[in-house]
């Protein structure tokens, strides 16, 4: 009788918890509120951070919705962006079960990403109805403070040309596929190509390039004030057992930090090849992350493609690293 009168009280408190926030859609014209909310840990949310400064609140371009958690007198507990890549952070336990409510009636997810405890926490709500994850993984979040230091000559990298998108895209590509066991080219072939387009026309593909030959590349996938967000990075396999991607890695790092006080990236936890050579690099490891990629739906080319860049003339999405 104990046991249950517990029970009871405690799903009281929990469902006066519930009712004591309220989930919002957020609108052009509530940026600066959200950021001020999201710049508190700019290391956790610069891809949310970045999707706002580049393309505001309410955009295609951001293949998603953006919404806020509020209690009672207004204060933002929480926001998430739902739709591809669905994205949260909270302050509070009743936000995520509220946003995790919200991004159950998303139809088009792709993936859930975040920190581990945070993402298997808003796991639990969401698939309450039954949900199967149709891959998980699980990285480690590094960062950058200081260039590292190579006594190699530089290795002449510089921002990609529009020219070179035949040369980017199937290595950004084949990175895509290998993280998430899904080809961009053959699912989202139009969309994929406006978003490495994009983000070339951005300034954010660095690349070195020996006789029209990529040798190695990097994206900067989100940026904020305070840290720059890498992913997408690669080495020619012929070149990846000299010092050609500490080279360039010191090379970059010197000219990123210049515009932001931190890099950060991630790497999967079994990648330990790649996990020592950040580290020789000098990143630092900070959070483990994990990565849940939900079931692809047999309209996923069509949803996809609806928040293509090409439906409005603007050309942006997460991919990996080596």
């Amino acid at each position: 009788m104990l046991q249950t009168t517990t029970s009871t009280s405690a799903n009281k408190s929990l469902v006066q918890a519930l009712n004591s926030v309220f989930v919002e859609r957020l609108v052009t014209g509530q940026e600066s509120e959200v950021l001020e909310f999201l710049s508190q840990r700019p290391i956790h949310t610069v891809a949310m951070l970045s999707l706002i400064r580049d393309n505001g609140l309410a955009s295609p371009l951001n293949r998603g919705i953006f919404y806020s958690c509020r209690d009672i007198n207004g204060h933002i507990e929480g926001v998430a962006l739902v739709g591809h890549a669905t994205l949260m952070e909270t302050v509070s336990d009743r936000a995520l079960l509220k946003l995790a409510e919200v991004a159950q009636a998303c139809p088009y997810t792709h993936m859930i990403m975040g920190e581990q405890t945070q993402v298997a926490d808003f796991w639990i709500h969401y698939s309450q109805d039954g949900r199967k994850p149709r891959l998980a993984c699980r990285e480690l979040l590094f960062e950058l403070r200081s260039p590292c230091e190579t006594n190699d000559l530089p290795a002449s990298l510089r921002l990609a040309t529009e020219d070179e998108l035949e040369l980017v895209m199937p290595v950004q590509a084949q990175l895509a596929f290998e993280e998430s066991g899904i080809d961009p080219l053959k699912v989202d072939p139009v969309g994929f190509r406006e978003r490495c387009l994009r983000r070339i026309q951005q300034g954010r593909t660095w690349v070195l390039v020996e006789n029209a030959s990529l040798v190695f590349k990097a994206d900067v996938i989100a940026q904020s004030a305070e840290v720059i967000y890498l992913e997408g990075i690669w080495i020619d396999e012929n070149r990846r057992n000299d010092d050609s991607a500490v080279c360039c890695m010191s090379e970059l790092s010197q000219k990123l930090l210049e515009e932001a006080k931190s890099i950060c990236l991630l790497v999967n936890e079994n990648n330990k090849r790649a996990q020592a050579f950040y580290r020789k690099c000098g990143f630092l490891f900070r959070a483990t992350y994990e990565t849940i990629f939900l079931p692809r739906k047999e309209y996923f080319r069509q949803i996809t493609q609806a928040f293509s860049p090409t439906s409005v003339m603007n050309k942006g999405t997460r991919l990996t690293s080596p």
